[in-house]
């Protein structure tokens, strides 16, 4: 089943209610989170919130798991990505206002077994052997200029892998699309 594609108001909305969660977090208050009743926002969906400070990822995190709804795991991960992404400190609330904030909405995952079906920037990739796996959002083959292949290679990379991992009949390769759309952009970009 095709999902519907999310509206500019609905956009809007995620976007506020990641900002609200961590500016409550930042504050030390609970988020409750705002009663919805739109469908579209009630889907199961995985997101993913990415944080860019200056135009500089700030954190990124994100789930598959479609367990809940949208509009709640958008709350969640742009928690996770402001104070529990590894990479980075968590975030301080001199930082809040120099951030913008982008969700990447997504589909559910599809393995892909030819991989001359990924479409670098229409799919993202998901790699997993054994333990390791790792993720890269269609907007990051866009943004580098990649092609499928280096799109692959980098996942296995950030998998902890060696590139050329998704070759191995031991590798996992799945593909997915997503809605993606920030502040910085006012919703615009799908």
């Amino acid at each position: 089943m095709e999902e519907r594609k999310l509206t500019g108001p609905e956009m809007q909305l995620l976007l506020k209610t990641a900002r609200k969660a961590i500016e409550r977090e930042l504050a030390g208050l609970p988020f409750s989170i705002p009663r919805v009743t739109n469908t579209n926002l009630l889907e199961y969906r995985g997101a993913f919130v990415t944080i860019h400070k200056h135009g500089r990822l700030r954190g990124c995190i994100g789930t598959f798991s479609a367990d809940r709804p949208l509009y709640e795991v958008v709350g969640d991960m742009a928690i996770s990505a402001a104070f529990k992404d590894l990479r980075f400190r968590p975030l301080g609330p001199s930082e809040f206002e120099e951030i913008d904030l982008e969700i990447s909405a997504l589909t559910p995952l599809m393995p892909v077994v030819d991989i001359n079906k990924i479409e670098t920037g229409i799919h993202g990739i998901y790699i997993v052997q054994g333990p390791f796996h790792g993720v890269l959002l269609p907007q990051v083959a866009t943004k580098n200029r990649w092609d499928r292949l280096d799109f692959l290679d980098q996942t296995c990379i950030k998998a902890g892998l060696a590139p050329g991992c998704w070759k191995d009949p031991k590798t996992q390769v799945n593909i997915f699309s997503a809605e993606i759309f920030s502040e910085k952009s006012e919703g615009l970009l799908s």
